[in-house]
């Protein structure tokens, strides 16, 4: 017979670590399952914005991040035609509707071996690949790709962009976006000497920036909508004078280049960036009964306001209240019902703002180019602001 589990999670990416800790910060046990056979470390960094800070907060790790990621003073938008500064917006003590603002660059390696080390060591199975959900009852039949199976009392889908729970429960998959990202990351034996800023270039077909991490790493991102002449050879050294060909010829200032040519750049070199429609998030269905998904599986987005992280910690801290209240009262089904009532119109909402804050930023067209540099890119940059301004919740303990 299989083993039985409570609370089984798929997937040991930043949701999944959140949400189990949350949980047992509750007092509640789950089990985590990584098709991996170690903590995955992909992506260099994450823009941690005031919600995300909220969130790490609640789970009693904000401290033990903050010690090593500095605190960003300024957000600067510059135009990629001219050179000029379009936008500026105050980051350090800014003053939100529910407190004040806090933004940080984080590695997410060192986020994840944070969330991993709260964890009681039996709580993530590597090597852990489920490969087939199926109907035991009330229970979930978990199918691994070793042959073995589980049984869950409730399943949370935390596996990525390509969901296999997300799949289940009849989500449609992540519609693309149109635009390509690469990434990549520059460690200094020293102090960088660069100031605490988040810089952000945009228009021209592109969007690029750079967010300092620490006194000796700089993060930097440049996503793009690709042209047919846009043809770029899969490894590192094209895909970096591809992207610094398109810096040199705008008015991208040289130290973000400079910074790109020192840098180690991600194992995938340019990504599809991926969205799921806020239709789909409405009208389908994101929990059933005793399952769920959350994070990337739930919405996947643009990474336009730099929400993607932020919000699956949001859906940590939130399903982690929700399940916990729930197991204790024996209504997993109602616990299910309250978190998708609160995530689902937040997260269309998100979704919809980042693709449309994509589209002015990067936009080539000349009237939209014109509106975004005299306008829109204040109202822009001052978004950036209003996503975050958003409060979890605590967790108390019982």
């Amino acid at each position: 017979m299989e083993p039985v589990e409570d609370i089984v999670i798929v997937g040991a990416g930043l949701a999944g670590l959140a949400t189990a800790l949350g949980l047992q910060r509750r007092g509640v046990k789950s089990l985590v399952l990584e098709s991996s056979p170690a903590i995955r470390s992909s992506g260099f960094a994450l823009g941690m914005w005031t919600n995300a800070w909220r969130a790490l907060d609640a789970l009693g790790i904000g401290g033990k991040v903050r010690e090593h990621h500095i605190l960003g003073e300024r957000l600067v938008v510059l135009s990629s035609s001219s050179g000029a500064t379009s936008a500026e917006l105050r980051l350090k003590g800014a003053q939100g509707k529910i407190g004040k603002h806090e933004f940080r660059s984080v590695k997410r390696d060192s986020l994840v071996e944070i969330l991993a080390n709260e964890l009681p060591k039996d709580t993530i199975r590597y090597s852990s690949k489920v490969v087939l959900i199926k109907e035991d009852g009330n229970l979930k039949l978990l199918h691994l790709a070793d042959g073995s199976t589980i049984r869950a009392k409730v399943l949370v889908g935390c596996d990525g962009i390509y969901s296999l729970v997300a799949k289940y429960l009849g989500l449609k998959e992540p519609d693309f976006s149109g635009h390509l990202s690469a990434r990549g990351f520059a460690e200094y034996p020293t102090n960088h000497g660069v100031k605490p800023e988040y810089l952000l270039i945009t228009g021209g077909g592109f969007r690029a920036g750079m967010l300092p991490t620490s006194e000796r790493s700089i993060y930097w991102f440049f996503t793009w909508r690709p042209s047919k002449k846009d043809k770029i050879d899969q490894n590192t050294t094209k895909m970096r004078e591809f992207i610094i060909e398109k810096l040199t010829t705008s008015k991208a200032p040289n130290e973000i280049i400079e910074v790109i040519k020192k840098s180690e750049m991600n194992k995938v070199l340019s990504s599809h960036l991926r969205y799921r429609s806020p239709f789909s998030l409405l009208n389908g269905s994101i929990t059933k009964r005793n399952i769920c998904v959350i994070g990337d599986a739930l919405h996947p987005m643009t990474p336009d306001l730099g929400q993607g992280g932020c919000m699956a910690l949001e859906d940590s801290v939130i399903l982690a209240r929700y399940l916990s209240d729930s197991v204790y009262t024996g209504n997993i089904e109602k616990g299910m019902e309250k978190f998708a009532k609160d995530r689902r119109w937040r997260c269309a909402e998100v979704i919809t703002r980042a693709y449309v804050v994509g589209f002015i930023q990067q936009s080539s067209n000349c009237i939209v180019s014109f509106l975004r540099e005299k306008v829109l890119a204040k109202i822009m940059a001052k978004s950036l602001l209003k996503t975050p301004d958003y409060d979890c919740g605590k967790l108390r303990n019982f």
